[in-house]
């Protein structure tokens, strides 16, 4: 997949950079995987916004894509590459023996006529395969990693992210995450092999503020710059206030750690990587 320039008959689009869609090879999705996707807004069930700057962005509809994979010892042959507007990331639309349909997650080099399939042991080492932890060799290229048995994928699922295996271990796999962390996983849990694809998607230009909105995405309004009642760290003249970054409802933020999870401590091996510059 390549980036596509614009033609800079603009100043938002001088920069601006997006997808050439080369890899994609149909526009119309499988109706029987759609569902609806309401528009909450960073609203709960009580209407009161719990996540802020949510809202607006191009209508959407839900693909079902299965991070359960749970076509077992079902042969399955890819016969799309689709676009989905809820994810980083490419959906492949695989057509399995039986004759049921399902979405996955596209890794790199994942072709239109491959097959693919969903084995606890047993299954070729090749992009799209999913099996147990505890069957793939060292130094493999993971994706859609399960936490627990039986849960389904929830790490390493956006676009170009994959990790690797380490080691093993006492029934236990040590993973090395995107983050840099590595962390001990159950052996009897599953992943897909392969890296996940849209690798290029890290090189796009935004280029203007309405593409965000397309997104869903509104503005981000500094905290220096509201109001002492607004927020903590509003108010005052000039840019230095004297107080520590904080939120809205003024716990430290920036750089404070906020990990309180002691049940799952145990299975992190290490730290993630710090970003350079910081100490």
């Amino acid at each position: 997949m390549a980036l596509k320039k614009y033609k800079p008959i603009t100043s938002s689009r001088r920069f601006m950079t997006g997808f050439d869609f080369s890899e994609i090879t149909s526009n119309a999705p499988e109706k029987s995987l759609l569902s609806r996707r309401l528009r909450k807004a960073g609203r709960n069930n009580k209407g009161n916004i719990t996540v802020r700057f949510r809202g607006g962005g191009h209508k959407r509809r839900y693909r079902l894509v299965d991070f359960y994979r749970t076509k077992t010892n079902v042969l399955g042959e890819v016969k799309s590459v689709e676009y989905d507007p809820n994810r980083s990331s490419r959906i492949s639309l695989i057509q399995y023996k039986d004759g049921s349909k399902g979405y996955i997650i596209s890794p790199v080099s994942l072709r239109v006529g491959d097959v693919i399939i969903s084995k606890n042991e047993g299954a070729d080492i090749k992009p799209g395969n999913c099996m147990k932890l505890e069957n793939i060799p060292l130094g493999s290229i993971v994706h859609n990693i399960e936490i627990r048995p039986g849960k389904g994928g929830q790490l390493a699922r956006s676009a170009g992210t994959c990790a690797n295996l380490v080691a093993k271990e006492k029934g236990y796999v040590l993973i090395k995450l995107p983050s840099g962390e590595v962390r001990k996983i159950l052996a009897s849990c599953r992943a897909t092999v392969g890296q996940v694809g849209n690798v290029e998607r890290e090189n796009i230009s935004i280029g203007k503020a309405g593409r965000t909105r397309w997104l869903g995405k509104r503005p981000h309004v500094r905290g220096m710059c509201q109001n002492p009642i607004d927020h903590p760290m509003g108010g005052g003249e000039g840019k230095g206030k004297g107080n520590h970054p904080r939120t809205p409802w003024g716990k430290p933020c920036k750089g404070h750690k906020t990990r309180s999870n002691k049940a799952t401590d145990k299975y992190i091996v290490s730290r993630k990587k710090k970003k350079k510059g910081k100490r």
